[in-house]
């Protein structure tokens, strides 16, 4: 099954990060063409960066790519979660700034659109990543790990001191609908003082209540509250799902993650690549992959948010 958007797909938004207004267009693309990213403002082969692993150069408070010109692109991480779990794996993505859109805070809109525009099959079958054998990096407290397992699936735990998070877990099975239905709507997160503390540095100046979760000393102070109860540990695995999208296949395969973030993950898919007989390729399999097409998506308005 490989997919594309059906028409070009219009948004336009802040950067989480730098504050400026941008536009972006996502169109289709032919089979074999990869997830990639066109900076209209640059223009030319300059402008051209495509969506892997090993283009990644920061990950501290995003996923950056770039390019050998210097192009770059950051916050890519909540579209690829969009693109790779509606089974797009085929598309040209024009923007016009070096920060995708942050929306709010999700992947909820980028999905939502993509299952109003309609996708269109190209042909053929995908070829997937199949692990073969366990990959794990670990630093500290931190650990990622890709295991065998006969369709996509996460096991995720974070560990927060402040109570409004604390230790929350989440394991499920990823194929089907299951991102868009799941973790799509899940928002980034973060506290207070850390928010203060970017602002001061120059960052996080697109951001607010409206497009992130903002802890301060147990309390959620967004006032709609939580979409779900489990929407910290919900969004670190949309996030992972869209790092790992970054390895420009479908994975057939179970991530584990403790504490992981961007970093990690990047990390983990060095590793798998730097180890040939860890994986190989196969046929992606009817049931084993993404595709919005077998989402229950709720309309725009219809994700309520529950009571703190």
């Amino acid at each position: 099954m490989n997919l594309t958007v059906r028409h070009p797909i219009r948004f336009e938004g802040v950067g989480l990060h730098g504050g400026q207004t941008v536009r972006m267009t996502v169109r289709p693309a032919p089979r074999g063409h990869g997830i990639v990213f066109l900076r209209s403002d640059i223009g030319g082969t300059a402008g051209i960066i495509p969506a892997r692993h090993d283009a990644v150069i920061d990950t501290r408070l995003c996923t950056k790519i770039s390019n050998a010109h210097g192009a770059s692109v950051g916050t890519v991480e909540h579209l690829m979660a969009a693109l790779a779990g509606s089974g797009i794996w085929d598309a040209l993505i024009e923007i016009d700034g070096p920060e995708v859109p942050i929306m709010d805070g999700s992947a909820r809109e980028f999905v939502l659109r993509f299952a109003e525009a309609g996708l269109v099959e190209l042909g053929g079958r995908r070829g997937a990543i199949r692990i073969d054998r366990p990959v794990e990096v670990v630093q500290g407290e931190k650990r990622a790990a890709l295991l065998p397992a006969p369709v996509f699936s996460m096991r995720f735990a974070i560990d927060f001191a402040d109570p409004a998070i604390g230790r929350q877990h989440e394991a499920m099975s990823l194929t089907g609908g299951a991102m868009a239905e799941e973790l799509a709507d899940c928002r980034t997160f973060g506290m207070l003082a850390e928010v203060e503390a970017l602002r001061q540095a120059g960052l996080a100046r697109g951001g607010s209540l409206k497009n992130a979760i903002v802890i301060d000393h147990g309390r959620v102070l967004n006032p709609e509250g939580l979409r779900r109860p489990d929407e910290f540990v919900r969004h670190k695995m949309l996030d992972a799902v869209g790092d790992l999208a970054l390895a420009g296949a479908p994975i057939v395969g179970c991530y584990e993650g403790e504490r992981a973030g961007h970093e990690m993950t990047n990390l983990l898919l060095h590793a798998l690549f730097a180890a040939p007989d860890a994986w190989s390729w196969c046929e992606l399999r009817p049931g084993q992959g993404f595709d919005l097409r077998r989402a229950r998506l709720p309309a725009a308005d219809e994700a309520a948010p529950l009571a703190v």
